[in-house]
């Protein structure tokens, strides 16, 4: 299904807005689902939305939350997001420590009890566009999917990893992938249609490896009965040993010392941890040196040469943008089963998505 990006983002704000949201953050909330769409990351992006819709219903979302500081000193600060969206919590956050860093030079805030903070890319090009580098620690409490390395069971969440550099005159290089061999959301899109996953990106009981959705998110015929909890399987780390330590260090990170809580054993809402450093260059009096710097070793990045005939070096960041310029121009592919879920949500809103489509 080719869907033209204005009028999908308008629909995605609209049932958000059906749903109890201000219109501020439905549209925050639509952007951001739009953003992951359009950059590739369709594991965070509107197929999201039956998915957001349901945890509202059920109590796991809040509408138009902010940020309760709880402990605030100097650089550091512990934020609780009070279980908001995260398209809403989380920029109040990077907010706080662009904030503190303009002042402190370095800033480090603790973030729990988000609600899902989507493409956690979004938030380190916020602060790059500002002049900031940030890196991100993430983890999801009650969301046991990945299975460590040399294990069959789950014990960590797919604990994703950011880092953004801003870039004097050029596009910032943002760092961002889930430190499981795939996001959770990409199964999702998987078992809905979409893209197949590769293989052995899951594991089963059995410790026999698998690209079927089914091992992770189970056979219910329906789509909406579909779910990570539904499948006796796991994703496995990424790396091996060394994708699995990385997870194992965001959950200790984001999860045990920001007290969001760790993916298990215990059972607690689904929620985000982030725990994140920001330091503003100009603070250390090398923004100019840095710059030049950065940019010569880039150059010279690229100049390897490709591995295969026609390939490129690509940096950080690269294919998003070249995939957001596409999409804008093109719109943008649903699975069929994607867009009737979206459809199904809409109609239970009141909303008649057909409209959108003229």
């Amino acid at each position: 299904m080719l869907i033209s990006v204005d009028p999908l983002q308008r629909l995605i704000g609209d049932i958000f807005h059906a749903e109890g949201c201000s219109a501020a953050e439905s549209g925050r909330i639509a952007k951001s689902l739009m953003s992951a769409s359009l950059t590739g990351h369709d594991s965070h992006g509107v197929l999201r939305t039956p998915r957001y819709v349901w945890w509202l219903h059920e109590g796991h979302l809040k509408p138009d939350q902010k940020l309760d500081i709880i402990t605030d000193s100097g650089a550091f600060a512990l934020a609780d997001g009070c279980h908001g969206f995260g398209q809403t919590i989380a920029p109040q956050a990077v907010e706080l420590g662009m904030r503190k860093a303009s002042g402190e030079g370095v800033a480090v805030i603790a973030l729990r009890n988000s609600g899902h903070i989507g493409r956690v890319g979004d938030w380190a090009e916020m602060a790059a566009e500002a002049g900031f580098i940030s890196v991100h620690f993430v983890n999801v409490a009650g969301s046991q999917l990945v299975a460590p390395f040399g294990g069959v069971d789950r014990r960590l969440s797919t604990a994703p990893f950011t880092v953004g550099f801003p870039l004097a005159n050029a596009d910032p290089i943002i760092l961002d992938f889930a430190t499981s061999m795939v996001a959770e959301g990409k199964v999702m899109v998987a078992a809905h249609g979409g893209a197949k996953l590769p293989p052995g990106a899951l594991i089963d009981q059995d410790g026999r490896l698998s690209s079927d959705p089914r091992t992770l998110y189970g056979s219910a015929p329906d789509a909406k009965d579909r779910g990570p909890r539904a499948g006796t399987g796991a994703i496995r780390a990424m790396g091996e040993h060394k994708g699995s330590g990385l997870a194992l260090i965001c959950e200790l990170l984001a999860g045990a010392l920001t007290n969001s809580g760790c993916c298990g054993p215990d059972k607690r809402p689904i929620a985000n941890g982030m725990l994140s450093i920001y330091i503003n260059p100009a603070a250390l009096g090398v923004a100019e040196t840095m710059a030049a710097e950065a940019h010569k070793y880039l150059e010279w990045f690229k100049t390897s040469r490709p591995a295969t005939p026609g390939g490129e070096v690509l940096l950080p960041g690269e294919p998003e943008r070249r995939l957001r310029a596409k999409h804008m121009a093109e719109g943008i592919i649903l699975p069929d089963a994607g867009w009737k879920s979206i459809c199904e949500t809409a109609r239970a809103a009141n909303i008649d998505p057909d409209r959108y489509l003229n």
